[in-house]
């Protein structure tokens, strides 16, 4: 009869007695490096690492020549956590403010006690727009909401600070920039607005780059001749940070930089900038065990041992965020760090777990690979160590860095280290 997925379960927790494992083999599943209880747990969690945040903060003020940063936290801080990335990035004198694009996000951010500038990327109603100026939050504007404005203005008793976004051709969303002059005009022409920033985003086509910059520079002399303020202009993200340096304008925007990871394998040899992955993903051993030559690991039968192997199954699936990609054939797949040494993931991954192939066991080595990996050890699926980093396994498996930290599940602890 085919295994339950609990006895499957059961049959791991009961593998120390099992194996007649000595008290002390038992015991390595509860111990931890911090010795703290939390992390005896066998369920994944996330690491936030400080001190690299601060250090791409310093990189990307260096590269920018000391432009203020709006560090953009969005998407649940790509995956390290809204507000535990604006408390650690907050008393950073470069760091200028914060954007984010859930209303939600910009609110719990408040609520968290951030004081330095929000500005709210996404959509929003009437009764948002109220609450967000009430809060402190800078909607990011491109309809004509003058009339809203007016209204709140007139309950708060001050003017609205906002930013107005031109499309100049990303066509996502914006004022396209040859319609955008009448707008502002309406906006700067009311007593309820103040004009905070104006922004434009690229598209990430170097050639039609070149383009969008000059219709918006186009577009913001041409009101500024008219006496118009646009507050701060700002265009750059993590991308343009490599590509474009004429585009740091009066403040840059960058998102994925600021945790320290490369969004293209060519910036990361580009040597523009040395940054610091400030995320981990770890877990830890639950099962150990050995495979005969013929036997078959993962749904249909993904992994067919050409020997005899020792594999070890972790508590991390795609549920988790781990990209089902990651295992792909043995010298291609992502690898997993357990004890200092690199090894690949193997068979498929499923909702809640993976494998990886720890050691073919030969008779000459067979006792040396049987206490490679043991029950209870930490195994990191990405960090900041050479060949663990976020673009390692991108490079390896073909998944975004952007998936791989903005699909980590938001129910796995984050632990600030």
């Amino acid at each position: 009869m085919r295994p339950s997925r609990r006895s499957f379960l059961e049959a791991g927790l009961a593998l120390p007695v099992l194996l007649g494992a000595s008290p002390s083999v038992a015991a390595a599943a509860q111990t931890t490096e911090a010795a703290d209880s939390k992390d005896s747990s066998f369920d994944p969690w996330v690491e936030i690492h400080r001190e690299n945040l601060r250090h791409n903060a310093q990189e990307i003020s260096r590269r920018v020549a000391s432009r203020p940063i709006l560090a953009v936290i969005k998407n649940n801080g790509y995956g390290m956590g809204v507000t535990n990335v604006a408390q650690l990035l907050e008393p950073q004198p470069e760091i200028f403010g914060f954007a984010v694009v859930k209303f939600h996000e910009a609110i719990s951010l408040r609520d968290a006690g951030i004081r330095k500038p929000i500005l709210l990327l996404g959509p929003f109603d009437e009764h948002n727009l109220e609450d967000a100026a009430a809060r402190g939050v800078m909607p990011m504007i491109y309809t004509p909401v003058g009339p809203a404005l007016d209204k709140i203005a007139a309950k708060t008793q001050k003017p609205v600070p906002l930013h107005i976004c031109i499309d100049t051709g990303i066509g996502r969303v914006g004022v396209p920039h040859y319609m955008a002059a009448p707008l502002v005009r309406d906006l700067a022409s009311r007593k309820s607005v103040q004009i905070q920033g104006t922004m434009m985003t690229f598209t990430e086509d170097p050639e039609f780059d070149k383009e969008q910059l000059r219709h918006f520079h186009e577009t913001c002399a041409s009101l500024e001749k008219e006496g118009i303020a646009l507050g701060k202009k700002h265009a750059a993200s993590s991308f343009s940070l490599f590509q474009h340096p004429e585009a740091f304008l009066d403040m840059v925007r960058p998102g994925m930089a600021i945790y320290g990871i490369y969004s293209e394998n060519e910036f990361r040899r580009a040597a523009i900038m040395d940054l610091r992955p400030a995320i981990s993903l770890k877990a830890r051993v639950i099962y150990v065990k050995k495979l005969r030559k013929g036997d078959s690991a993962g749904y249909n039968r993904a992994y067919i041992a050409k020997d005899d192997v020792w594999v070890a199954t972790l508590p991390v699936g795609h549920a988790d965020g781990w990209p089902r990609n990651a295992a792909l054939a043995r010298e291609k797949g992502a690898k997993v760090r357990i004890n200092g040494n690199l090894y690949p993931v193997v068979a498929s991954v499923s909702a809640s777990h993976c494998i990886v192939e720890v050691g073919v066991d030969r008779l000459a080595v067979a006792r040396e690979n049987e206490e490679r990996v043991k029950l209870g050890d930490l195994a990191t699926f990405f960090d900041w160590q050479p060949g663990s980093r976020p673009e390692d396994v991108s490079e390896a498996c073909g998944a975004s860095v952007y998936d791989l930290t903005m699909h980590l599940n938001p129910l796995l602890p984050r632990r600030v280290i």
